[in-house]
């Protein structure tokens, strides 16, 4: 277990916006910083981060919670996985009260399969800095295509010697489970029960996640054998899934976030020529076609994408429609092509990294118009096939989302295609009509009758106090640290003197009497707890209530006042009326549930004598009622 010390220095270091900047590009909108939820698919922000409060909360998908809860939703982490994150971030020392041997089995299977790709990683460079045939083979190939120690090491790159069971033998002797390596695809067992390693006899090209760990391989053989497949990866697993991975995120996040635009690539080998001529915001698909899954990825960063394409002119026409993907995520799309013959890193290679980045400067193409150019020299003078075109670069139009954008490319290609603007402007809303139609679902007739309406009128409502009780929580939390101040005969805080008031209040929702059973437990110990303590509650149910009460989606502009003159009334300026508003609001709903029942009890009875017992019951309530209304009363007129 970590210190309950060394939790309280990394929650007071931890900065939301800083950790959770790592995974998601966020922009200043008034005191809160807002961005793309890395939770849920969505185009338009909803995601907001509150520095002050130390939270992020998502109004889309209602995930929400502090850094360190940021850190086990994304990555999947346990509480203490996710500190020791965010203490290594931060350079914390994480001190335990017990070590436990969690480099050789963890108890949960997920962080093993990450434990025995780690080790794997290390054995793979081992071998080619370390033993004779992976310096003569495996560094040799790395220093043959012109790659430096330092890019080498910043990307791990490694040797699997040509032997059936190295890595298998190495990684039993350590300790590490022989289940664990084959789920993770590092080793094969066959129908005849044999088990041997996948990659023998490869270069290796570890693949990391978004945080740097290690989730699968790509491997490259040396042999000229055209039988042996040239690269071989890991296949899917818990932790690897090939379609939410880009090959290099990991080392250029940052430089992708501080120049605002990503550069896409094919392979391996280009990420690490690109990186080596000193542009490090380059990233591959990995030899995939490329998915929505990993643009949302870049998505994360910048709206900003330049694809930097090899010399094959087949294949670049083969991936035009493809990227149409792309303009449908809402990103700005540029292209490079290089000469025929050359991809980025055979370019680098031959004409040195100065030469690549002029070449890239002179060459951006924004996409739309760079595929205009293209298709339109395929077509030549054929009057069918610039039809095909024109149909062609209109449905690459028709998937930006943004309407400006749209029509100043519709306006531009109009030009290049010789073709009436507003016959391009009538073809692009055909498509888009027809791309609502379908999608928009035909509504479902059957044979059962029609809902009895008048019915559903006299229905008598279900009474909830869910409202009542959750704005009573939200005041606890808030204001529970605060003196209550506001008159001669109290002199305590807001929490203690609300708790006092709720003494005789049985919470509906078993989650909010769990908080307002803590609070009072607390409060027992001689500690008065604060808001911050329900926000980073190791329980998950507690600090996501915690988050979503004290989060709003809407900002007042600091211009408001002096825009219209208006003054928007500040609850935490009548503290009290807030306060006792929030009491007797819940007391009020929950004596008309209980009178409510009276009523039911009364109907029921048919014993005179206990009619009588509760009627009077039943105008007792009717007195409290009729005493919480009326100073409910004065509370708003104050």
């Amino acid at each position: 277990m970590i210190k309950k010390e060394t939790i309280d220095k990394i929650l007071e270091t931890a900065l939301i916006e800083e950790v959770v900047g790592d995974f998601v590009h966020l922009k200043k909108r008034g005191s809160s910083l807002t961005g793309l939820c890395p939770f849920h698919n969505e185009k338009s922000p909803s995601f907001h981060v509150s520095p002050a409060k130390g939270i992020f909360k998502c109004f889309g998908c209602g995930k929400g919670g502090d850094s360190v809860h940021f850190i086990m939703e994304h990555e999947k982490y346990s509480y203490p996985e996710a500190l020791k994150y965010v203490a290594n971030k931060y350079n914390i020392e994480v001190e335990e009260t017990e070590v436990t041997p969690e480099f050789k089995q963890a108890q949960d299977r997920r962080e093993s399969l990450y434990i025995v790709s780690n080790y794997a990683a290390s054995f793979f460079e081992d071998r080619m800095w370390n033993s004779e045939d992976g310096k003569t083979i495996g560094l040799g190939y790395f220093k043959e295509r012109g790659f430096r120690d330092d890019i080498i090491k910043k990307f791990q790159l490694g040797y699997s010697p040509d032997d059936w069971s190295a890595l298998l033998d190495g990684a039993v002797k350590d300790g590490y489970q022989q289940e664990f390596l084959e789920e993770v695809g590092l080793v094969i067992k066959n129908d005849q029960g044999r088990v041997y390693d996948r990659f023998r006899g490869r270069v290796m090209f570890p693949i990391h996640s978004f945080t740097g760990r290690i989730i699968g391989f790509g491997g490259r053989t040396l042999k000229t054998d055209k039988a042996v497949p040239k690269y071989v990866n890991s296949p899917e697993s818990v932790i690897y899934h090939k379609s939410n991975v880009l090959y290099g995120l990991f080392q250029a996040k940052k430089a992708i976030r501080d120049l605002d635009n990503c550069y896409l690539v094919e392979g391996y080998a280009d990420v690490l020529s690109v990186q080596q001529a000193g542009v490090e915001n380059v990233v591959s698909s990995s030899g995939t076609s490329l998915t929505t899954e990993q643009i949302r990825l870049i998505g994360r960063f910048t709206k900003s994408v330049t694809i930097l394409y090899d010399g094959d002119a087949a294949g670049i026409k083969a991936s035009l429609r493809g990227l149409d993907m792309i303009l449908e995520e809402g990103l700005d799309v540029r292209v490079v092509s290089f000469p025929d013959g050359h991809d980025p890193d055979s370019y680098i290679q031959k004409l040195g990294a100065a030469a690549f980045k002029t070449h890239i400067d002179k060459n951006k193409k924004d996409f739309i118009f760079y595929k205009t150019e293209i298709l339109l020299k395929d077509a030549e003078n054929d009057p069918i096939k610039k039809a095909g075109v024109i149909r062609e670069v209109v449905e690459s139009i028709a998937k930006i989302p943004d309407a400006i954008k749209a029509s100043v490319f519709l306006r531009e290609c109009s030009t290049l295609l010789q073709m009436e603007e507003r016959i391009l402007i009538s073809e692009l809303n055909k498509m888009r009509l027809s791309k609502i139609k379908k999608e928009t679902p035909r509504p479902h007739f059957d044979d059962s009758p029609p809902p009895d309406v008048e019915a559903m009128m006299y229905e008598t409502p279900v009474a909830s106090d869910e409202y009542q009780e959750r704005d009573m929580l939200r005041v606890l939390l808030m204001y529970g640290d605060r003196m209550a101040n506001w008159d001669d005969t109290t002199d305590t805080y807001i929490g203690p003197y609300i708790v006092l008031h709720l003494d005789d209040v049985v919470f509906s929702n078993a989650l909010y009497a769990k908080v307002v059973k803590y609070y009072k437990e607390e409060l027992e110990q001689g500690r008065l707890p604060k808001e911050k303590d329900f926000i980073q509650h190791q329980d998950r149910e507690i600090s996501s209530l915690a988050v979503s009460l004290i989060s709003t989606p809407y900002i007042l502009s600091e211009n408001w006042y002096n825009m219209h003159n208006i003054t928007v009334p500040d609850e935490t300026e009548k503290l009290h009326g807030t306060v006792m508003g929030a009491i007797f609001h819940l007391k009020k709903k929950k004596i008309g549930s209980i009178i409510a029942a009276k009523q039911e009890a009364i109907k029921a009875e048919k014993d005179q004598d206990n009619v009588m017992i509760l009627m009077k019951e039943y105008l007792d309530l009717k007195e409290v009622e009729k005493y919480i209304s009326n100073y409910l009363g004065s509370v708003i007129i104050k």
